[in-house]
């Protein structure tokens, strides 16, 4: 019998292949790619441009600013959708392909899923070298989408129309797979784009990708278990898995119920409301003095869906309990065995009740939850007094939190790199699950405006807040543009410090002098005085500059619930910081420098490493 075929381009067959891929969301059956972010240029536009203008009523295409912007977009909607829908995105070769390599290298080290469709030369090399290629005179194989192969978790060159099909099958497997899951390039050869084949109808039939939820191994679950009943003073480290797994809910079941305070990741904030007693917040670098004061005595951290880097660790300092021992529960092997833990190799809402179940009966004393619940509320005096609105001139980034927070307290909140994500892991008060959205894997300047757009596409009743410092708005504010074209209104804190305030801090504490950071600390014939409310207002949003904390709180108040997005600018001073809590951060010292500042910081670096497990 001779299987039903429909001749197709190439392009042609990645469009219809995804509309017809769906998943199942609170019961309904709705499409797995939320739509495609695209910049045409000669080598997209004529093939993968007019397969999507087919499927453009199905399959919803949006037109991105930058190349980067838009990946960040697409990669936020499918971090806010918990990895259950994600997007596509396309690009002409060269520098447009190039352009997404930051944001691929984002979506590897958080394992998000994204489609990335970069267009690439011509395979049958006949016009060699086009405009944009790049030639590598001793590997003819060679192109500029190369760069992508150790960024994505799968790669694939598509040289022939038929490859596409398990090129494509396999790309499925990927975003849709709990351990595997990160990006996927296809690099499409123009020319191939446009070559037709017939492709068996059966490609084409509706698929229904639901998560995979992995039992643990017998042997693993039982020593795990076994480690728990034995531990005094265990905690629970929560990161991204929780959320990702939708398993907030047996998280709190079994912290109550066996008496273990909860501690949370950048990833991993809002698994628990912020006002949960057993909730002590952020851990390591930038963590509460509640969370980390029970990681330096715990014996036992269960790490769940955490890859433990080293904000969580505190470079692997902060555990100074030479007893201790890491469970590691989590979907991915290579997470799960880190630093000698024993291993749980399972999804997390699984692992969780099968612990709950297996640890009937069992709770840790008394004490330990007591001590746990003491700590908080002495940490909360100190992020209170951190956030408290005052009449300074230059108001400090936790003071802006602040008014955000008591302005907008049930908003989802997207930021990025700069100081602000140490201050919010500390100080935002997160009380549902995927209400705080930070990237800070790859602490990537930029990702901010366009991540909150990606969040409001996937969560559009939200009330999107994005906190942007000067230094990443002026790296890649362009998206702001397609909030306005796409309907899709969200409201920008920026806090003007005049500079990179972060990496100032962390040059004057590693003894360096004052240089090439601050705006005034640079090379400069002149100052620029940025008006970056002109700026927005430019680009079309609503925007207004404040000149202090209670015009900051009228200003959110006013515009909640606006039509178009809104960017507030305030000015904010670049040394103030919340010195509560926080942890020892390995930034290697210099060993040598002609400055006594640079020298002590190097004695004292050399005392704090010896802190570090092995």
């Amino acid at each position: 019998m001779t299987a039903t075929t429909i001749r197709l381009t190439m392009a042609q067959a990645v469009a219809r292949f995804m509309v017809a891929q769906k998943t199942v969301v609170a019961g309904e059956t709705v499409p797995i790619f939320g739509g495609v972010f695209a910049i045409f240029g000669h080598g997209n536009v004529a093939g993968v441009g007019e397969a999507l203008y087919a499927v453009k009523d199905q399959l919803p295409t949006y037109r991105g600013q930058n190349e980067q912007g838009m990946a960040h977009a697409a990669i936020a909607y499918a971090k806010a959708s918990f990895r259950r829908r994600f997007m596509a995105c396309t690009s002409s070769i060269g520098p447009g392909a190039l352009n997404m390599v930051t944001a691929a290298a984002l979506a590897h080290v958080n394992r998000l899923p994204v489609l990335l469709l970069p267009g690439d030369v011509f395979a049958n090399r006949l016009p060699d070298p086009v405009l944009q290629q790049v030639e590598d005179w001793g590997d003819g194989t060679v192109s500029a989408n190369d760069v992508f192969k150790p960024v994505s978790r799968y790669f694939d060159r598509i040289t022939r129309p038929e490859q596409i099909m398990p090129a494509l099958r396999r790309a499925m497997q990927v975003l849709t797979d709990p351990a595997e899951c990160g990006p996927v390039t296809l690099s499409l050869c123009q020319d191939v784009q446009a070559e037709a084949y017939d492709y068996p109808e059966s490609f084409f039939a509706e698929k229904v990708w639901v998560p995979r939820r992995m039992m643990p191994d017998a042997d693993e679950f039982a020593a795990a278990a076994a480690a728990l009943k034995l531990s005094k003073k265990p905690v629970i480290i929560a990161g991204g898995g929780v959320l990702y797994s939708e398993a907030s809910d047996s998280l709190i079941a079994f912290a109550e119920t066996h008496g273990i305070p909860v501690m949370e990741t950048q990833a991993g904030k809002s698994a628990l409301p912020h006002a949960h007693r057993l909730n002590m917040g952020s851990v390591g670098v930038t963590g509460s003095s509640a969370s980390n004061e029970l990681a330096e005595q715990a014996d036992l951290v269960l790490a769940v869906g955490t890859r433990l880097q080293d904000f969580t660790t505190g470079s692997w300092a902060l555990f100074k309990n030479e007893a201790l021992t890491i469970v590691g529960l989590n979907v991915q092997p290579f997470d799960a065995h880190k630093h000698n833990g024993l291993p749980l190799v399972a999804d997390a809402r699984v692992g969780l009740e099968a612990l709950d179940a297996a640890l009937t009966g069992w709770t840790v004393e008394a004490s330990w939850t007591a001590a746990a619940e003491r700590g908080k509320h002495d940490w909360l005096g100190a992020a209170d007094a951190a956030t408290a609105a005052t009449n300074a001139e230059l108001p400090s980034d936790a003071q802006v939190i602040g008014a955000v927070q008591r302005a907008r307290p049930k908003a989802t909140l997207v930021c990025a790199a700069g100081g602000l994500p140490g201050e919010l892991h500390k100080l935002w008060q997160a009380d549902a699950p995927g209400s705080y959205h930070l990237e800070y894997g790859f602490s990537t300047m930029g990702y901010e405006i366009a991540g909150g757009l990606g969040v409001k596409l996937a969560r559009p009743q939200d009330d999107v807040v994005v906190m942007v410092g000067d230094g990443s708005y002026m790296m890649l504010n362009s998206e702001l543009v397609s909030t306005i074209m796409l309907g899709a209104p969200i409201t920008v804190v920026l806090l003007d410090n005049a500079g990179y305030g972060c990496i100032n801090r962390l040059q004057m504490a590693t003894g360096g002098a004052n240089f090439n950071n601050l705006l005034k600390d640079t090379h400069h014939v002149a100052l620029p005085g940025i008006d970056f409310a002109a700026h927005a207002a430019a680009m079309g949003a609503q925007a207004r500059k404040v000149g202090s904390l209670a015009e900051l709180e009228a200003a959110l108040a006013e515009t909640e619930g606006a039509e178009r997005t809104t960017v507030i600018v305030i000015d904010t001073d670049p040394l103030a910081t919340t010195e509560a809590g926080g942890h020892w951060w390995d930034v290697a010292v210099p060993e040598v420098s002609e400055r006594q500042q640079v020298n002590a910081a190097r004695t004292e670096y050399e005392s704090a490493r010896k802190a570090q497990r092995t």
